[in-house]
This record gives C-alpha cells, sequence and structure tokens, in this order.
C-alpha cells in the first residue's frame, strides 16, 4: 500500500554477510518492512535499496539512516570487509530523503539501547547493580568484530564509534602467544579480529589442527557445529576463543568502565553463548589482579534481537530529524 510523501525513512544495517533493510515511523519499526539481503548477491548498496524500495511501492523518505561495518568520516562509510562505499548523497537520490545520516553499526546498536523489549536482551553473566545513569558498552562480533561505547545524558544518549577490532590481540598464556605467532604469520598483524570474529575463529581452528598435526581449514559454522557436537579440536577452538574474549572483556571494563553492563551483539556471539554463559569466560574477565573485583561487577549480557540495529538507526534519526 502506497505511502504519503515524507512520512516514513529508510533503516538499513549493512553487516559483512547481509544487509537489513526496513521502514520506520518515528522510532517505530513498520511492521511487516523488514527484509534481508545477502550481500555476495550485489554490487553494492544502490542495488540493496533499488530492489527493496521496489518491492515497498517506492515510498518518498523524510529521511534515512544508514549503519555500516566500518568507518565513517563525514558522512562516508567504507565497509571493513566488503568493497562498498556509502555516503549520504547516494542514499538521499536512492530514497528521496531529505535528511540522510551514515553511522557505524555498533553506534545504531548503541542507540538502540532502551529501546528494546526485555525479552531482546540476556544475562550471560551477572554483576554489581548499576550505577546511575551509568555507560555500557557495545561488543559486535560477527563477520567482523568491534566496541561501541554508550554514554548517557539529560536528553540524549552519545554512542562512540570505534574499530576496536584492529587492536592487538592480547595474550596471557603461552597458548595466546603461540596463536598469535601463527596469526601473524597469517596476516602480518595478530589483531583481535583476526580471532574473535566469523573468520577469526576459523583461524582459531586451524592453529588448533595444525598443532595437532591434521591442518585443515574450518568456517565458522563447522567450528561451531563441531563443538555442539564434540568434536574435540573444534570444541579446543571454542574454548580458546571464550577465554580470549572474557579476558579481552575485562580489559575494555576497566578501559570504559560500562557499569550499565557489557552488551554482546552479533551472530558469533549468540552461538558462543553457550560457553560465554560457562565459568571460563568469567575467570578470564576477573582476572585482572587487584582490580579484579571492578571486573567483576560488569555485568554481561546477550543481545537476541538480530533486528536491534534496525531499532538503533530509527532511534538515531527521528532524534536528528526532531
Amino acid at each position: 500500500m502506497p505511502h504519503a510523501p515524507n512520512t516514513l525513512s529508510l533503516i538499513a544495517d549493512i553487516g559483512g554477510t547481509n544487509t537489513r533493510v526496513a521502514l520506520a515511523d518515528g522510532t517505530r519499526l513498520v511492521e511487516g518492512s523488514i527484509a534481508r539481503f545477502r550481500n555476495a548477491e550485489h554490487s553494492g548498496l544502490g542495488p540493496v535499496l533499488a530492489s527493496y524500495l521496489e518491492d515497498h511501492d517506492n515510498p518518498d523518505c523524510k529521511g534515512a539512516c544508514v549503519a555500516l561495518a566500518g568507518p565513517v568520516r563525514d558522512g562516508i562509510g567504507k565497509m571493513t570487509n566488503l568493497d562498498w562505499t556509502i555516503d549520504r548523497e547516494t542514499i538521499a537520490h536512492a530514497t528521496k530523503a531529505e535528511h540522510a545520516v551514515v553511522i557505524n553499526d555498533l553506534q545504531a546498536q548503541g542507540y538502540a539501547m532502551g529501546h528494546l523489549p526485555e525479552t531482546a536482551v540476556r544475562c550471560l553473566k551477572p554483576g554489581a547493580k548499576p550505577w546511575p545513569a551509568a555507560s555500557l558498552l557495545m561488543v559486535g562480533i560477527g563477520t567482523g568484530f568491534n566496541i561501541a561505547p554508550v554514554h548517557f545524558g539529560p536528553v540524549d544518549h552519545l554512542v562512540v564509534p570505534a574499530e576496536a577490532g584492529h587492536m592487538m590481540l592480547p595474550t596471557r598464556r603461552q597458548e595466546d602467544r603461540a596463536l598469535a605467532d601463527f596469526l601473524e604469520t597469517e596476516f602480518a598483524f595478530p589483531s583481535v579480529e583476526e580471532a574473535l570474529s566469523g573468520r577469526g575463529i576459523a583461524q582459531v581452528a586451524a592453529f588448533h589442527s595444525e598443532r595437532n598435526g591434521n591442518a585443515r581449514r574450518w568456517t565458522s559454522d563447522q567450528v561451531i557445529d563441531g563443538a555442539r557436537s564434540g568434536d574435540e579440536t573444534a570444541l579446543a577452538t571454542v574454548q580458546h576463543a571464550v577465554r580470549l574474549l572474557g579476558g579481552l572483556a575485562g580489559d575494555l571494563s576497566l578501559g570504559h568502565l560500562p557499569m550499565g553492563g557489557l552488551f554482546l551483539v552479533g551472530g558469533l556471539s549468540r552461538a558462543l553463548a553457550p560457553w560465554i554463559e560457562g565459568p571460563d569466560f568469567a575467570e578470564a574477565m576477573h582476572d585482572k589482579g587487584r582490580f579484579g573485583d571492578l571486573a567483576t561487577s560488569v555485568p554481561v549480557w546477550l543481545v537476541e534481537d538480530d533486528y536491534a540495529a534496525l531499532i538503533g538507526g530509527a532511534v538515531h534519526l527521528a532524534n536528528r530529524l526532531s
């Protein structure tokens, strides 16, 4: 059914593998408007938006917000794990929108906080009672890895962009240092994302396979499925990745003091959740010497809503338009 001009907004969330698109009426996603596109089947965002808009009666949008997995500078975003570049002018032209915004996808996740139903999040590790107006930290683990601190103000909240997946992977044990050497040989730099992401956990599996004398290449799905079925190498991979993630979560907690909670988002976060709830993650997160109690006090939550970034994009755009 056609919509009146300048009543709805278009929201898109571009990950390394999929793009999700929806229409929004203010901060609310229009029921039945969410669609998912596989990035490998399209040459860029333009064809995705053209296909989506045609399927939805080509609405004349009043605004558009695109969240993407990569850095954004002056309204231009460059995908980290995909050869796409997105800019405000192209989005505005495609959607007929008077106002277009480009933000990082973890920022969109942060703007969704406070607007998700209680059923959209699940506690994986309890912590202390939050401080008043306590900051949050979004940690995204999917095709790539990134974070976004969330700070609350008197009217709106500020979500700070980052590219934390490209920091050096913290190493505590000899096994971690051996993994870092393996990743450095493969990629010239042992970043967090090369171990803690969809393709990263496949590299951790390759490392463990090589150590076991049975070198092979894995996909992330094979690792998770193998761990669920009790495969020795896959299970060792998942346990190693979860311990690394716990140690990194502790470091990030001390760096940002997210006393309102650390929120894990992304497909790999959800896949690893059964192991994150186990003791290895919490032990590694709390193992911070005399500041261990501070890391212990940070609760860890899992965002289970796959469309949270669309909600956050709608919230951010509505605030900008108002």
